[in-house]
């Protein structure tokens, strides 16, 4: 059977031995040059004490990596076998150039991922597997090196497995094979190793041969990103770039994106050289029959569809030395595409080890994250799933022109960048001069038991008999309504709030005055709230009761299942509540009758 070419990465922690092994294939399979061998052996002579060959200075090119002994750039090699033609990209492993790593896992189908079988999975183990996914690598093998070093044992390979296949369940669909190795020693790298007599499976060579990458969509259309536009005289405009799906043909009629407009093919010239028909990898320059409005960035289609918008979902991971602040202007980079751009929100971030979504305000060099990301003109794209080629993108400095992230886009987020606010003829002092108050959002925080929703409620009773007009928001009622599509994950904890924030600045538009009775744990979805309400129309009270009060009340029988561990990430016992430290009124509930707790809110107010 043959084979198409297979371009594959090696990756890992640093010192896992990338370099060593990719180095020994060439060197085992005899796929060197006589001189590359030659110079290979004289170099390890001189910087070698046993004088034992250094595999990895065949692609550690640079003077910095051979003094440092580790990978810094992204060495590519070409070689062939019998049965497969491949082009690898050793990539470094050291945390400082992930995002050299990251540009290797851009360009790869498959992944090769060493483990050092003395130190098992590390960090940067699962920082570089999570980045393959996220560049759409499903493919997998893990090299357990340094066999030699654990002296081959079957239950240090039996052990570092269950760990990797443990790792690789939260990523269903992907492929994965375990082979243990020792690339100085060249076991199992090329032939099955006799000091690993219970390895029954393929060594490494012969599973890079005969693995079978399947491509991610079946996409039968046809994308053509232009970059450029041919103009070499009067009677010639083509439009020029190369296939990313799909074929096309003479006579083909096709799409023009951003734009909508259609027309027919009238010549395709690969090289200069007129051909009736070209494929997916090829550049290619068009002809049409008809003047149509087409420049760089622009996207010719053919029986496929595409996403037109200013607002997208997207993945990324981040790569400056400065960290990542929502607001900030960058340009986007998609296909042939270049556009201003900003990230208008950290949904949340990854922990590369455990996978677990994060609330974070913002992000740092190497991590990974779910951002809601603005352009500044209409940008032409696809879900990274359906269509890699027309889903990834980078997002450039605009100081200083570094590549800042790399991303994918998950989905469109439709219509909001068509929103404006309305000013209304009928404004707030409007509707608090009518109402004969000052509208603002009372917001009650504290641990469940606190005594939260019992004094709001007190405190609404008392306000209502003085004439005045509120609103009482309750954590289980606004649960049971508006937000019933949430869960209890920190994302939908952290939306709970923020829909609660909005509803209660809409009614403080409306001139009522809002009391609220929610935990609301985390005193960074606390300041979110104080600004979309505004801080001169917040007041928040801090229900300091102690924990054992708390327990002791547990109307809800709450805290005893959260003891038992039927309520998981429950505030207070599994879960943390971080105190105010600016609350415009703090007191202890134990003792006090619900009157005197109204009295000193109402002496604040």
């Amino acid at each position: 059977m043959h084979h198409p070419l297979l371009k594959f990465m090696t990756c890992g922690s640093v010192d896992d031995g990338k370099s060593t092994l990719i180095g020994h294939i060439l060197y085992r399979a005899k796929l060197l040059f006589a001189d590359q061998q030659r110079a290979l052996e004289l170099d390890s002579k001189l910087d070698a004490a046993d004088g034992r060959l250094d595999y990895s200075l065949l692609l550690d090119g640079l003077m910095a990596e051979r003094e440092q002994g580790i990978t810094i750039d992204v060495a590519y090699r070409y070689f062939t076998t019998e049965k497969r033609s491949f082009i690898v990209a050793d990539t470094p492993g050291h945390e400082e150039y992930t995002r050299n790593m990251a540009v290797g896992a851009s360009f790869a189908d498959a992944a090769v991922i060493l483990v050092d079988a003395s130190k098992g999975i590390l960090m940067q183990t699962r920082r570089h597997l999570r980045i393959c996914i996220l560049m759409g690598i499903r493919t997998f093998a893990f090299a357990l090196n340094k066999m030699d070093l654990v002296d081959y044992s079957e239950a240090v390979y039996q052990s570092v497995c269950s760990d990797i296949h443990e790792m690789m369940q939260e990523f269903p669909g992907v492929s994965c094979s375990v082979i243990p190795v020792s690339a100085t020693d060249g076991d199992n790298i090329v032939d099955p190793s006799d000091r690993m007599p219970w390895y029954k499976d393929r060594p490494l060579l012969s599973w890079l041969e005969e693995v079978i990458i399947v491509p991610p969509s079946e996409d039968k259309g046809f994308v053509l990103p232009i970059q450029r536009v041919c103009r070499p005289n009067a009677g010639f405009r083509g439009f020029a770039g190369e296939i990313s799906i799909g074929t096309v043909q003479e006579g083909d009629r096709i799409r023009v994106w951003p734009s909508g407009e259609e027309a027919c093919i009238k010549e395709i010239f690969r090289l200069e050289k007129k051909v009736s028909s070209a494929s997916a990898g090829e550049p290619v320059t068009l002809t049409l029959d008809t003047e149509v409005d087409i420049s760089r960035g622009c996207v010719l289609t053919k029986d496929t569809r595409l996403a037109r918008g200013t607002s997208l979902e997207t993945q990324l991971l981040w790569m400056d030395e400065s960290a990542l602040i929502p607001g900030r202007n960058y340009y986007l980079k998609l296909a042939s595409q270049n556009v201003p751009a900003l990230i208008s929100h950290i949904r949340y971030r990854i922990d590369v080890n455990t996978g677990r979504h994060e609330s974070v305000d913002e992000l740092k060099k190497n991590e990974l994250a779910v951002c809601d990301l603005l352009t500044g003109a209409p940008l032409v794209f696809d879900r990274f799933r359906n269509k890699r080629e027309m889903g990834c993108f980078i997002l450039i400095d605009r100081v200083t022109n570094h590549t800042a992230a790399c991303g994918i886009v998950r989905s469109a987020r439709t219509g909001e960048r068509n929103l404006t606010w309305q000013d209304l003829d009928i404004d707030r002092k409007t509707r608090e001069a009518s109402l004969g108050q000052k509208a603002m959002t009372i917001w009650f925080t504290g641990l469940s038991g606190a005594g939260k929703s019992v004094i709001a409620n007190a405190l609404e009773i008392r306000l209502h008999t003085m004439g005045k007009h509120t609103m009482l928001l309750d954590g289980d009622n606004i649960r049971m309504g508006l937000n019933r599509d949430l869960g209890f994950s920190e994302t939908d904890r952290e939306e709970n709030i923020r829909r609660i924030a909005e509803v209660a600045h809409l009614m403080n538009e409306a001139g009522i005055i809002v009391i609220t009775a929610f935990i609301s744990p985390l005193s960074k979805d606390r300041r979110n709230v104080k600004g979309i309400i505004g801080r001169e129309n917040f007041r928040e009270i801090y229900l300091n009761t102690p924990l054992a009060e708390c327990e002791r009340r547990d109307v809800k029988g709450l805290y005893r299942k959260a003891r038992e561990g039927v309520i998981p990430e429950f505030t207070g016992i599994s879960s943390p509540y971080e105190a105010p430290r600016t609350a415009d009124l703090v007191f202890d509930t134990t003792g006090k009758t619900v009157e005197e707790c109204v009295d000193a809110i109402l002496e604040v107010l």
